[in-house]
């Protein structure tokens, strides 16, 4: 779907409703803008990584540093928990990046505003996560945490496993094949993801690393931004036929699997009796 100012969004989380809902915030906002990768400091205007980026906000200034360090903390352990599982399958893994950025960016699927939110682009293979949505999470969604956050990171990560499995690509061959069916594989492909996001969990549980509350904390966030939540939030109503990513009760349980097995081969959304 085409989402900002021109970028095309094939993964991101399930954003319509959401823009809607936060419209007046998005017309009211201001500000500078930037982009912030693992290898490069935060810019002064919105670009994609590169080389020339200038030095913004030192370090121990910025009042951003903590959910930053946190956000390239997840990535990394959803790239690591990738990276074990396609080498035990015997298959090959190419490491995604992320840039993190508020109001604006330009990526390798166009240029994108701050209404997109977190989104995956295929073109550049880079997760590219909007500040500003944490905090939009608790205040408009109900569904603050740190571990919420991280569910959104890990379902972003989990587009780009379809990328590298060849799974969007199929998918849309059966878009251009059956445009009529353009909803219905959306919702399949993002809950796939959810359900791959739940594959990271069971492996960051399996190590220990979860708190008391975590898991509630991403199970709120796959509930907060199902289309049906989303729609009647925003307009009072709800249009099955408009989904595009699952329904809250949808994509807490695609998460919920993905985190109790923690096996990719239980994540197969495309069999016609699985949604």
């Amino acid at each position: 779907m085409s989402m900002g100012r021109g970028v095309t969004v094939p993964g991101g989380l399930g954003l319509t409703g959401v823009i809607i809902f936060l419209l007046v915030q998005v017309l009211s906002g201001g500000g500078s803008s930037g982009a912030y990768s693992v290898d490069e400091p935060f810019g002064t205007s919105p670009q994609a990584p590169g080389p020339g980026a200038t030095q913004g906000i030192p370090a121990a200034q910025d009042p951003e540093r903590d959910l930053k360090d946190f956000s390239t903390y997840v990535f990394s352990s959803t790239l690591d928990t990738w990276t074990k599982i396609f080498r035990e399958e015997g298959k090959p893994f190419e490491r995604a990046k992320v840039v993190l950025y508020r109001d604006g960016v330009s990526t390798g699927c166009g240029d994108a505003s701050s209404a997109v939110g977190p989104f995956y682009c295929p073109a550049d293979q880079r997760v590219y996560l909007d500040l500003s949505f944490y905090h939009d999470m608790e205040t408009k969604l109900g569904a603050p945490g740190d571990f919420a956050w991280a569910y959104v990171i890990a379902h972003e990560v989990g587009h780009h496993v379809q990328q590298q499995l060849g799974t969007s690509d199929q998918v849309a061959g059966m878009e251009r094949d059956k445009p009529g069916d353009r909803n219905a594989l959306s919702v399949r492909l993002e809950l796939q993801a959810d359900c791959y996001a739940g594959v990271w969990a069971h492996s960051v549980f399996a190590a220990g690393d979860l708190e008391k509350g975590d898991v509630k904390e991403a199970i709120r966030a796959a509930g907060a931004v199902g289309d049906d939540r989303l729609q009647r939030q925003a307009t009072g109503h709800v249009n099955p036929d408009t989904f595009t990513h699952g329904t809250s009760e949808q994509r807490e349980s695609w998460f919920n699997r993905g985190r109790a097995s923690g096996s990719p081969d239980d994540c197969d959304t495309f069999s016609p009796d699985q949604v």
